[in-house]
């Protein structure tokens, strides 16, 4: 049944997967540019003739490029203004009435870059060559521009830098390892695009998909100053055994792929950087949801990073725990956290077929398993694992449940757990299931969302 306004903990207890539901919809609902961009809106320039150019990348861009565009019509109805977003395939929302399309949206491959990201990172760089400081650029970015918003550093091949990117993702390396080696293997990221944009006045507006909130890691930073250095990622990609050819290589290591540690602008009008949607704001919206039903509530943190399987053991402990009240939590109740687990993506046997599913879906097959129908608990434990851009890794699911029974209904169809978590085949699992929790693009991104229920 539908919860909302009037439903309490009853109905939370009579329908646990509804509940999560309602939980993860809350979520990203707090999420969505149009709810809160409205209070980072920049004001325009004063100076006649000057230019507002608006740029961006992210799951989240076309969504944000929308409401900016419908803010600003609004707020500022004769000041001009154009530009350019890139978002992944399907995530383009339906375009409102009244939009005159002043910000173009185009649409390319995540995770994996293409062509399509390629020509719309050249097409941004280019955006923002020739300005002055009486000009304006804003950028909009979020989780997903690092793979959107590519532009291969010199020496580098765009199949090389394909290569490494998918080097990456199976590796088991986190965010912050990744986008950093992305950094210096780009001519876009790690605040290259914020120094193509001086001297002009630039204002970027990001939803944070990372843990801690690093916005030099939020789509790689292109309009942020970077920290990070060649010798730290040539130290990622040596722990990772990935492969530079000879030329990049000798680059990192004399350092001139070294990303800008200042950025040109005028001094009078510094970068500002505004974080509109955040993790934590996305758990304690759901938090406040599910006392509102009149369940309590506990956030472990937004910060949550490791291996999914992993990270799957420990919130099953602590969920049987709190179902046996020998916890500080105190059942029945709901546990949230967030964050970005990672997959390290299991050899393949000899005619074995290629496992499906993300993050979020290993985390379900690994709690499942962990929690093994949680005998001896006085208490049922349910749960609902999924990314809140609505897809988790690329499959066409946001997640999966888990309940009191997975383990028992898989046995009885002939589903090995232990089998599918082996070769990360999470989706397939939960299919035959009718266990994945699918809603299409959600257009926003503020990453992992868990809701583990220990039911009453």
């Amino acid at each position: 049944m539908p919860l909302g306004k009037g439903n309490n903990h009853k109905a939370a207890m009579q329908d646990p997967r509804e509940f999560l539901k309602h939980l993860y919809g809350v979520a990203v609902k707090r999420a969505q540019p149009s709810h809160t961009l409205g209070d980072f809106m920049p004001e325009p320039p004063t100076k006649t003739g000057a230019r507002t150019v608006v740029v961006g990348a992210g799951k989240a861009a076309g969504a944000m490029a929308q409401a900016f565009e419908q803010l600003w019509l609004e707020r500022y109805p004769n000041a001009p203004m154009s530009g350019m977003v890139v978002t992944r395939y399907g995530h383009t929302p339906p375009t409102p009435i009244g939009l005159q399309g002043k910000i173009k949206i185009v649409e390319a491959s995540h995770p994996v870059p293409d062509a399509a990201g390629l020509a719309a990172a050249e097409e941004i760089l280019q955006s923002v060559q020739g300005l002055t400081s009486d000009d304006l650029v804003v950028c909009l970015i979020s989780g997903g521009g690092s793979s959107l918003l590519t532009l291969p550093c010199e020496g580098l091949s765009f199949p090389e830098k394909q290569a490494i990117n998918q080097a990456l993702l199976m590796s088991g390396a986190n965010i912050g390892e990744m986008n950093c080696v992305r950094k210096h293997l780009s001519r876009i990221k790690g605040g290259r695009l914020a120094a193509a944009c001086g001297p002009a006045r630039l204002v970027t507006l990001a939803i944070s998909d990372v843990p801690g909130d690093d916005v030099s890691v939020i789509a790689s930073g292109p309009t942020v100053v970077d920290e990070t250095t060649c010798a730290d990622a040539l130290a990622i990609l040596s722990k990772y055994a990935i492969a530079l050819n000879a030329t990049v290589g000798k680059a990192l290591r004399a350092g001139t792929l070294e990303t800008p540690k200042a950025l040109g602008l005028q001094a009078s009008s510094p970068a500002q950087v505004h974080l509109i949607a955040t993790p934590q704001q996305s758990l304690e919206a759901a938090a406040d949801a599910a006392r509102a039903l009149g369940v309590t509530a506990y956030i472990l943190s937004d910060e949550i990073e490791g291996e999914s399987r992993e990270v799957a053991k420990v919130h099953a402990a602590l969920a049987i725990s709190t179902a046996r009240g020998r916890s500080s939590f105190k059942a029945p109740c709901v546990i949230l956290s967030g964050g970005e687990t990672t997959v390290t993506v299991r050899p393949r046997a000899e005619g074995q077929a290629k496992g499906k599913g993300g993050r979020a879906g290993e985390f379900c097959l690994g709690l499942a398993q962990a929690l093994n129908g949680a005998q001896g608990t006085d208490h049922e434990i349910w749960a609902l694992a999924a990314d809140t851009d609505g897809i988790d890794g690329v499959e066409d699911n946001a997640g999966a449940f888990v309940t009191p029974d997975t383990l028992q209904r898989a046995s009885q169809q002939g589903l090995a757990a232990s089998d599918y978590l082996a070769r990360n085949d999470s989706y397939r699992f939960f299919a035959g299931l009718d266990d994945l929790h699918v809603t299409g693009p959600t257009h926003t991104n503020v990453n992992d969302f868990r809701a583990i229920y220990v039911a009453g």
